[in-house]
């Protein structure tokens, strides 16, 4: 998400950093590959490592999931490695840990200061596993203050001392896990936004005003949206009534529950009299923009980083589109969320939306591995016609199928 220096759309799809001598960064980057590339595997790496970052701690090694590559015998035993780096508070952090069958092989943690000519990295802290001892080598910088004899020694040997840390209240790095636990949201795997949302958006004062004109720029020809509530004695929250369109909502675990039904008035060839539709009888994308629609607007209120699979699977691709461009205004989203998704939708594939540094491919080796890189590699033209000639497999990324034999 490091902007290449290209002064396309360079005010519209990147954003300052913010840190000193550091470049800018991009609002969105798109992933095009073949089923079984392994775009899917990428996201769930980094669901993996959110996962266990925040879980280790309280984790036990019976729930230790160390999943290495299969397909090559030579990689079968040995560690994965996982390094994420990102900027929280508006300092710049690398994380990062090495994982093998039954324990951490290492495990460290680099802050940058960007105060002076030169950006400076300087390691906070580093656990090294020897193999000889089968014990763990300690390094602490000066800079990393608190009680950190006491944290490294609580730290299993399958669990991240950056989780056991902050278990043990350290302040200094609340902000690295804070980033992980309330920054970055990972949609993969089947997985959904938060359709809740969108029903506890419309409980706020406000929210009604907040999401209309969202719906209303996504062009579905919706003027109006009217709310039932009816209370109801006992039921669970989040279960939806496909049948009639009606969702049970539950604004806390004290709260009575109750059935909400929303009804959109569309504009008819009549323009003083808009037409009630019940929201089950909708379009299915419809549908799943109003559910998604508070997700996504607080995506952009809180600048979040969305890594979202498969981001068109029931989704119009001028709707994509339209969310797409979202991220990308600076308006629409000043506090500068990130979008990482993969697709299949070649009609993005377009120099008018995109810069040659937010398309990326994934290629599947000989070996099953899987091999990612963008566009730029490939040093298109202005003028090129992208999807054109991505189907014609210029970039890769493409299934491999068997030649009909005539």
């Amino acid at each position: 998400m490091v902007a290449d220096r290209y002064p396309d759309h360079l005010d519209e799809n990147t954003f300052d950093s913010g840190l000193k001598g550091f470049e800018r960064l991009l609002r969105a980057s798109v992933v095009y590959g073949a089923n079984a590339a392994g775009k899917t595997n990428l996201l769930r790496a980094i669901k993996f490592a959110q996962e266990f970052i925040l879980s280790s701690a309280s984790t036990t090694i019976g729930q230790y999931r160390y999943t290495p590559f299969k397909l090559s015998s030579s990689n079968r035993s040995k560690p994965s490695e996982f390094e994420i780096s990102f900027i929280q508070n508006g300092v710049r952090y690398e994380f990062g840990f090495s994982m093998g069958p039954t324990q951490i092989e290492k495990e460290w943690l680099v802050e940058y200061d960007h105060t002076g000519a030169r950006a400076r990295g300087r390691l906070l802290y580093e656990r090294e596993l020897v193999a000889k001892t089968k014990e763990y080598n300690w390094k602490f910088s000066a800079f990393l203050k608190g009680e950190r004899s006491v944290w490294s020694k609580a730290t299993r040997p399958d669990a991240l001392f950056l989780s056991t840390a902050i278990q043990l209240n350290s302040s200094q790095l609340r902000p690295v896990f804070d980033w992980f636990q309330n920054k970055l949201i990972v949609i993969v795997g089947g997985m959904r936004l938060n359709e809740m949302m969108t029903l506890r958006l419309l409980d706020s004062p406000q929210g009604k005003e907040r999401l209309l004109p969202f719906l209303k720029e996504a062009d579905l020809g919706i003027s109006d949206l009217k709310i039932k509530r009816e209370l109801i004695p006992q039921s669970g929250p989040g279960v939806i009534y496909p049948s009639s369109g009606a969702m049970l909502y539950q604004q806390s675990a004290n709260s009575a529950p109750s059935v909400v039904t929303i009804t959109l008035s569309h504009s008819s060839e009549d323009p003083k009299a808009p037409v009630d539709i019940e929201f089950g009888e909708e379009s299915s994308g419809t549908q799943i923009l109003f559910k998604t629609a508070g997700a996504w607007l607080n995506v952009f209120d809180n600048g979040e980083v969305l890594l979202f699979d498969e981001i068109d699977t029931n989704m119009h691709p001028k709707l994509l589109c339209f969310l797409i461009k979202k991220f990308m205004s600076s308006k629409d989203n000043p506090r500068n969320a990130q979008l990482i998704c993969t697709t299949h939708n070649t009609s993005l594939l377009n120099q008018d939306l995109f810069r040659r540094d937010q398309i990326w491919f994934v290629q599947k080796r000989k070996d099953g591995s899987s091999k990612l890189y963008p566009l730029s590699d490939f040093k298109p033209r202005n003028d090129e016609i992208l999807e054109r000639w991505y189907l014609r497999g210029r970039y890769g990324g493409l299934p491999i199928l068997p030649e009909k034999e005539s």
